[in-house]
């Protein structure tokens, strides 16, 4: 079953001091084009993240982000009191103030606030890492979704070209019988007195040059071929996206060789369809 490129996922991971939140959206693309947002505290562990997400989502535009949102007492940022102080008694020896009012200009002060980087709990990013993947779940199943609803339009479209195909192979002896008719009121014209053996022999040369028996069994089995790949387990994007362009040659050699006027209109309406079905390989995986 084929899978979209598009889709959605998010997890919620509640601690006691603090919220993480995983989202992952994806969009279509022609290889893995991964982006990654997350606390720099956590970058040691992006490189995993990454070979999950490449292994799981494949090909995409993949936008990855980890949010942490503090619940509790705890904090990263602390006050260093000793450069505040430092920088109180500097200010007082330069101008009078309040106390308070010169600790909001010290406060502001580079090295007043300081971050400290903690160590990543291995107990904590087991619990992230299920989370993470929680999500991965969630947009595969959001792709596969979005996928089911891509292959009905596929089907519909190669029905649609199937029955133009059948349509093709009614008018072809209606088409190959005009041909002959304009051909012998050529001659006719010319008031010339030909051949009969050698103007046959001519007339069947030039109808062969215009035969399409063999782009209508072919452009027949694309569309086979496109269904049953289309039914395969994995989802091929490529694949199908390689069968639609031997449709489309079949299709464009049939309209070349036509020469009759009502075929050509079928032709244009399955290329019609055929251009939707390209559209939308774009967006599979």
């Amino acid at each position: 079953m084929i899978q979209s490129m598009t889709g959605y996922g998010k997890s919620v991971l509640q601690l006691p001091t603090k919220k993480i939140s995983i989202e992952l959206k994806s969009l279509n693309s022609k290889s893995l084009d991964l982006n990654a947002r997350m606390p720099s505290m956590y970058r040691a562990k992006e490189l995993g993240i990454r070979k999950l997400l490449a292994k799981s989502l494949v090909r995409g535009k993949v936008d990855f982000s980890l949010f942490v949102e503090i619940t509790g007492e705890d904090t990263s940022s602390k006050i260093n009191k000793t450069a505040v102080r430092e920088y109180i008694k500097q200010l007082k020896e330069v101008v009078d103030g309040d106390t308070t009012e010169l600790l909001k200009m010290a406060i502001r002060m580079p090295d007043a606030i300081t971050t400290e980087r903690d160590d990543i709990d291995e107990n904590e990013w087991l619990l992230i890492s299920e989370e993470i993947n929680e999500a991965v779940t969630k947009i595969v199943e959001s792709r596969k979704d979005e996928g089911a609803t891509l292959n009905q339009d596929f089907i519909d479209r190669i029905a649609t070209l199937r029955r133009l195909l059948e349509e093709v192979i009614v008018m072809d002896p209606e088409r190959i019988e005009g041909v002959r008719a304009r051909l012998e009121k050529g001659i006719a014209d010319i008031k010339e007195k030909v051949d009969e053996n050698r103007f046959e022999q001519e007339l069947v040369y030039y109808i062969e040059k215009f035969d399409i028996t063999e782009e209508k069994v072919r452009l027949d089995n694309h569309l086979d071929y496109f269904i049953t790949t289309l039914d395969s387990e994995e989802s091929n994007g490529k694949k199908l996206g390689f069968i639609s362009q031997e449709i489309g040659r079949e299709i464009n050699t049939i309209g070349s060789k036509s020469n009759y006027a009502p075929m050509q209109k079928l032709v244009v309406q399955m290329k019609d369809e055929l251009e939707k079905i390209k559209e939308q390989l774009l967006n599979v995986l």
